[in-house]
């Protein structure tokens, strides 16, 4: 399915056909179409795996007139735009007060540390910034935010990365075309024991978090998918649904997870305030697991007001309604100017208990204690109701942690996750 400019409208102005491999017109745009409108067409009449790509097929810019050639972006509206008109637009703002506009980075796939968590080698980000604004969120204070203040002033009249976490959203719209190009091209693989090969979309950014994100999110994975690279998707939004049919196709070169810290949906919100209730992620992962596909959780960040029980019920759900593949646990940590932000928004949104216990954690003993406990019964409970169970201990925890510090240091370096990615050689 390719897209194409054919002739002129009664207007004077460009029609685009659409063509089936074997040049079978399927339908035909009167005038030129908006990005989403093209996204949303492709999902709905290509193959799972099938899209449109948008480079270099007489595309016209909305502001200049110019054909689109290679690199382009859009408005709000989805109207299309090249480069030089993005680089040089007005920021726009949404109901929400978001901050919407172009991310300018060149960067398309990204070497990743976080193998060492076992979960990727490669990372994707489909957008700077997240709607979510989840208080506790370690990405304002990665490179990837503090290293580009001045591109985010710039660009989205952002002045504190940090403090605005959840203010500002910069979308990479031409990153599936880049993407089909960069691997194209692209001659070697890598695939360390504990990363195995997989692209991790998205670490800095929930990839599903509107449609226009997800729309990007698609296209990346179909192209990933296409190539035969292993694909983890986080997110935290239930519209990860919406592409149930990829993930199908993917042949299990796909695995979907969430993070579901626990299942109270007030206390969630109060520190994740504008991200989808834990309950909305349970089930969309319910769905994406009857339909075979592997899901796995992101256990966190658990919080101090749950105790035993209450780890066991959120265990024993997982099991019950996803049968996951792998449930990695991390205790919240109290490190950062974040963390004073956690506090005070769960203050502020009436959980006073959860305020209390999450200031007891400056105490460097108390986060101590916690995360053992916590790690240790999470371990246990898993042995005890056959979940497979991956801690994440904080290495500044495993220093401090007695006489269980050599578990939790093994524990920290394994190699691999229980999940059944498929071989992937780092020279592929």
């Amino acid at each position: 399915m390719h897209l194409q400019r054919t002739e002129l409208n009664q207007s004077g102005e460009p029609r685009y056909e659409v063509r089936a491999s074997d040049e079978r017109l399927i339908h035909t745009f009167d005038e030129v179409p908006e990005l989403g409108e093209l996204r949303e067409f492709s999902r709905k009449q290509g193959a799972p795996l099938e899209r449109l790509d948008l480079w270099d097929v007489g595309l016209l810019c909305s502001r200049c007139g110019e054909d689109i050639q290679e690199r382009f972006s859009a408005t709000s509206k989805g109207n299309l735009l090249c480069w030089e008109c993005a680089m040089n637009r007005t920021v726009e703002n949404d109901q929400r007060g978001v901050s919407h506009t172009t991310d300018p980075t060149k960067a398309v796939l990204s070497n990743s540390a976080l193998h060492h968590k076992n979960l990727c080698n490669y990372v994707i980000n489909v957008a700077t910034g997240c709607t979510h604004g989840c208080k506790f969120c370690y990405v304002p204070s990665t490179p990837n935010i503090k290293m580009r203040g001045n591109m985010l002033e710039e660009q989205a009249g952002v002045q504190d990365g940090q403090e605005e976490w959840g203010s500002y959203l910069l979308y990479r719209d031409d990153l599936p075309e880049r993407l089909r190009q960069k691997l194209d091209r692209k001659r070697t693989w890598e695939a360390t024991p504990d990363g195995r090969g997989v692209v991790m979309i998205s670490s800095g950014t929930d990839c599903y978090q509107d449609r226009r994100a997800a729309q990007i999110t698609r296209g990346a994975v179909i192209e990933l998918v296409k190539h035969g690279k292993p694909v983890r998707i986080l997110t935290r939004s239930p519209a990860v649904v919406r592409d149930i049919d990829v993930f199908k196709a993917a042949n299990g070169l796909v695995t979907v997870g969430s993070s579901i810290p626990c299942l109270d949906d007030d206390i969630v919100r109060s520190i994740e305030p504008g991200a989808p209730a834990p309950s909305t992620r349970l089930d969309a992962l319910e769905k994406i697991s009857d339909q075979g596909i592997p899901v796995y959780v992101s256990m966190s960040p658990t919080y101090p007001t749950q105790d035993r029980e209450d780890l066991r019920n959120l265990l024993k759900t997982f099991k019950d309604r996803l049968n996951p593949d792998v449930v990695f646990h991390e205790p919240i940590n109290p490190r950062g100017g974040n963390f004073e932000m956690t506090v005070q928004a769960a203050r502020d949104s009436g959980q006073e208990i959860l305020a209390e216990e999450l200031e007891k954690l400056k105490d460097r003993n108390n986060w101590i204690e916690y995360s053992r406990k916590q790690l240790t019964a999470v371990e246990e409970l898993g042995e005890e109701l056959d979940v497979p169970v991956h801690l994440w201990p904080d290495k500044e925890f495993v220093k401090h942690a007695g006489d269980r510090k050599e578990h939790f240091r093994q524990e920290r370096e394994k190699e691999s996750s229980p999940e059944k990615f498929p071989e992937y050689p780092a020279s592929a």
